[in-house]
């Protein structure tokens, strides 16, 4: 989903970059512009704006889409949810045990435990 609103969104903004270069220059900008030869027309001013705003509409909600559907992909994860759980004595999982003062049973200890040993100091070879 998120590929078919970048690839839509791409288009959009392609599309308004053309438009915004196809109209014609209200002159003030360093003499720049003026006549382009087959945009002379009263009519096409008007379609072309009319086309910018739509193209600016369909930009800011692919723009929007894009961060909501960022946003429902990013899910918040807690460092509570990864405490091991205990049993139960009918087998199911319970809350965490209780931890008093000294038992080194925190949430830190918890982490440690999962996390794979690193060595503590540099591994040089042994000499022969």
């Amino acid at each position: 989903m998120e590929t078919v609103v970048i690839v839509i969104h791409l288009m959009v903004v392609l599309a308004l970059v053309l438009v915004v270069l196809l109209q014609r220059s209200e002159g003030g900008a360093l003499g720049m512009g003026g006549n382009s030869g087959f945009m002379t027309a009263r009519g096409t001013a008007n379609v072309l704006t009319r086309a910018t705003a739509l193209l600016a509409v369909a930009f800011f909600a692919t723009s929007i889409g894009l961060s909501l559907i960022a946003e429902m992909d990013n899910s918040p994860a807690s460092v509570l949810d990864t405490l091991p759980q205990t049993q139960t004595q009918g087998g199911e999982q319970g809350a965490p045990a209780p931890v008093t003062p000294g038992q080194g049973g925190g949430v830190l200890d918890a982490l440690k435990q999962q996390s794979p040993q690193q060595p503590t100091g540099p591994q040089v070879p042994a000499a022969q």
